[in-house]
């Protein structure tokens, strides 16, 4: 497949919109690309001659987008190109920034190793020291490897040839933007970690920095449209994370909700020792809370039922990378349209600026990891992440701690496994990754694991997965919350998965899930799984469907102890036709009827 022609760089929106700098350098666009598909390629000398090949960076080379389309497995894979340093970048670190490589990634530069990762779904940088002087040609070589084989997080990425069931085309190699980014020597701003508290009206940042010098400050101005609201001061040469706390007057606090989702614009600088400006970054802020009370989960102190849809983020021609920062808009869209006020956002951790356009489009999340990919079929201990798990949990934590329009987190989904009387990895992983999210943010609700094994007798939250078709069952099924016996998934034997629930916020966070296809019901396939697949008996006509996704959503709505629920899904992914838009994002059903079962209230909100 010919790579396309193009003369601006795809995907060219600045990839980090809540810690902006003026200078960067997109390096998105036609890169020399090799399949190395032995992982011989060091030995080989890939590393230090031309490529044969070329495909066009973010996509991955299993997308159309890409310009190579090659959808068999990719043990390993290479890329190349030159970059120039832009003369004006003096006196400075230049950072070599990756938004996402999967799966296990090394960088050279003019042959030197400057970076190793591991992790398909969280953001790298590297640090180009002396090679990167204003004005010099580099050369960089990616290695990205991904085996088939073995533990790792792999989120629905298939691990047989053909897409089937709910796994689909896999995605190696780049898959986020490529950039460059001058940043100040000596003292210079790290990621921001912000904090709103809304009970003060105040926000709490933490500013790290790369290093202390004497006489330095930090300082934070906090605006809205009316201009400056608050400001803040704090010396830089004490601690590694200096500490602000933004106070908003009464009369210019805003909180942040679906129903009005204000963002403050925030700048951070680092200021020397002479009152001179010597790094500055462009953020934003919402000020909100999240709390619990009994089985109430509290949106700003009150009960929002939570309309969420299963998001999983695939596109057509891109895979897990969006051919536009516009499709990420649309698909949020898409969302409030069919009356859902948030999406799970499933098996995947999304692009930055997904989260950015829920932030100041009012669209609730929920932040999970693509966590399947550790299943080994060893009977009762079936389940062993590693390691790497938590390790990228806490990347993932990191980079998406400050986004208001996130409300819990979820690190792991459907870890299906029996309860017995040995403690196993699936247990110590279940507890490091939620003990490790609770300590990197207290601020919001966490999951241990969405539906099968809970196993944190802590959790925060609980659900379970319910795909009962019958309105009818599935009032029954779910019929037990007010007397603390919700549903609770177990195995196939009966045999529990889960720690008992315990008086916590529940929701059913996958649900409906209902098989339609208008296409396959005009041609007459029946209730063929290969190419068409679903819950449940397919629905015959457009209005069955809508029936069938009135009378399920009317289930949870009308529960006062159901804090929320997650639709399967927003729309179809390949085989997977299960979703209220066609994988196209093409409408399926009239939405306005969707989204008209959607929108009475539930009884939840009106709960005390």
């Amino acid at each position: 497949m010919p790579v396309p022609n193009r003369t601006d760089p795809p995907r060219p929106e600045y990839p980090r919109p809540q810690f902006v700098r003026e200078a960067w350098l997109n390096l998105n666009g036609e890169w020399q690309f090799e399949i190395d598909r032995s992982d011989t390629g060091l030995e080989r000398g890939l590393r230090d001659r031309e490529l044969a090949d070329r495909i066009v960076v973010p996509f991955c080379p299993e997308s159309e987008l890409s310009g190579v389309g090659e959808t068999d497995f990719l043990e390993a894979v290479w890329y190349r190109r030159t970059v120039t340093v832009p003369d004006s970048w003096t006196d400075a670190r230049v950072l070599l920034h990756f938004g996402a490589v999967d799966h296990d990634t090394t960088v050279w530069v003019d042959g030197v190793e400057v970076a190793r990762h591991r992790g398909g779904f969280t953001p790298f940088s590297a640090d180009l020291g002396e090679l990167a002087a204003p004005g010099r040609e580099l050369t960089l070589v990616v290695r990205a490897r991904d085996s088939r084989h073995g533990v790792q997080a792999r989120g629905k990425q298939a691990t047989w040839y053909a897409n089937s069931h709910c796994h689909y085309t896999r995605t190696t190699g780049i898959w986020q933007t490529v950039w460059l980014e001058p940043v100040p020597r000596p003292v210079a701003l790290g990621r921001p970690r912000i904090t709103p508290d809304l009970a003060s009206g105040s926000f709490h940042l933490e500013l790290p920095l790369t290093a202390n010098a004497p006489g330095h400050r930090v300082r934070a101005v906090l605006s809205d449209a009316a201009g400056p609201v608050v400001s803040a001061e704090s010396r830089a040469d004490l601690g590694l994370a200096p500490r602000l706390v933004l106070t908003v007057p009464e009369d210019r606090r805003r909180p942040w909700s679906p129903a009005d989702p204000h963002l403050y614009d925030l700048l951070l600088e680092v200021l020397d020792a002479g009152g001179t400006v010597v790094d500055h970054v462009r953020s934003y802020a919402g000020l909100r809370s999240v709390a619990i009370h009994g089985k109430r989960l509290l949106l700003n102190g009150e009960p929002v039922f939570q309309r969420l849809v299963l998001d999983q983020g695939y596109y057509p021609d891109g895979l897990m990378t969006a051919p536009s920062d516009a499709a990420l808009v649309r698909d949020i869209e898409l969302g409030l349209a069919a009356g859902f006020n948030g999406a799970r956002l499933h098996q995947k951790v999304f692009e930055e600026r997904y989260l950015y356009h829920a932030d100041r489009l009012g669209y609730l999340v929920w932040g999970e990891f693509g966590d399947w990919g550790c299943e080994t079929g060893v009977r009762d201990d079936n389940q062993r992440p590693d390691a790497s798990y938590v390790a990228q949990w806490m990347e993932a934590l990191e980079r998406d701690h400050s986004h208001p329009s996130i409300v819990g987190w979820c690190p792991l989904n459907e870890t299906y496994q029996h309860l017995h009387d040995r403690i196993t990895r699936l247990d110590d992983v279940t507890r490091a990754m939620f003990l490790a999210t609770k300590q990197a943010d207290p601020s919001r609700p966490v999951i241990d694991a969405s539906g099968y094994a809970h196993r944190v007798a802590g959790t925060d939250v609980y659900d379970s997965h319910c795909y009962e078709q019958d309105p009818a069952v599935f009032a029954k099924t779910m019929a037990g919350l007010a007397e603390d016996r919700p549903y609770v998934n177990t195995g196939p034997d009966g045999r529990p998965w889960s720690l008992p629930y315990g008086g916590q916020p529940y929701f059913c966070s996958e649900f409906g899930g209902v098989w339609w296809d208008a296409e396959a019901v005009s041609g007459g396939a029946g209730n063929d799984t290969e190419s068409s697949w679903g819950y449940g008996e397919r629905p015959r006509t457009a209005e069955e469907f809508v029936a069938r996704f009135t009378g399920l959503t009317a289930v949870l709505l009308d529960d006062p102890d159901m804090f929320g629920y997650c639709y399967t899904q927003l729309t179809d992914v390949f085989q997977e036709r299960n979703g209220v838009y066609r994988f196209d994002r093409g409408e399926k059903v009239d939405t306005a009827l969707l989204r008209a079962a959607q929108s009475r209230p539930a009884a939840y909100e009106g709960t005390a």
